[in-house]
């Protein structure tokens, strides 16, 4: 298996929505979105077979399970959504209720841990949602009018101690340490492409 193709696996595996071919590329660093596309055949000429399936339209990709095991993956799914909540699902809650909208990434450098596996669960359940950003098209998560109503309040300005938690110390800190360490990456990454650039220009003028 190629690199490119054991990446492209892993992102849509962690992944809970589609993600396009160039988003791919991108998080891939890969040179073109054909690459990514003959990739995705390797991907989903593996899975035509098995419990998993790639599932390709309108230049978007997504790993789902297989049709045939929809009746064993609905029981699960009941399971998981009956039973108590969890203590890293209720962390996750939390915070989204006091910061949201929030970006998966924010949350992530908040809570230390990868958190998709825990988000997907909680959108089944009904408790968060996700929405893009016309501004920035950036996806973020909240919580559902379904939880406020479960809480019995209209807003989540009246969640008990909401002022002080939304806009705790110790999470501004980490945000905005996060803010500045993706500035210097970006810099860097700019400051590097630069220097790829020169190199092929003197290359092209030697």
């Amino acid at each position: 298996m190629s690199d490119i193709v054991s990446k492209i696996e892993s992102i849509l595996f962690i992944s809970n929505k589609p993600l396009s071919y160039k988003k791919l590329a991108k998080i891939t660093g890969s040179e073109s979105v054909d690459e990514i596309k003959e990739a995705l055949k390797e991907i989903q000429s593996k899975y035509q077979a098995g419990g998993i399936r790639l599932m390709l339209h309108d230049n978007m990709a997504q790993l789902a399970t297989a049709p045939e095991s929809h009746e064993s993956v609905e029981e699960f799914l009941k399971s998981e959504t009956s039973g108590d909540i969890t203590r890293p699902q209720l962390e996750t809650l939390t915070i989204i209720a006091y910061r949201g909208p929030i970006l998966k990434e924010e949350l992530e450098h908040i809570r230390g841990v990868n958190c998709s596996l825990i988000l997907r669960n909680l959108m089944i359940r009904g408790l968060v949602e996700s929405e893009i950003s016309k501004k920035d098209k950036l996806t973020r998560f909240k919580i559902t009018l379904d939880f406020l109503r479960f809480l019995g309040v209209e807003r989540a300005e009246q969640l008990p101690d909401f002022d002080k938690l939304s806009k705790h110390e110790n999470i501004e800190d980490l945000l905005e340490a996060k803010k500045k360490e993706d500035g210097k990456l970006s810099e860097n990454e700019n400051s590097e492409q630069k220097t790829r650039l020169d190199d092929v220009n003197n290359a092209q003028i030697v």
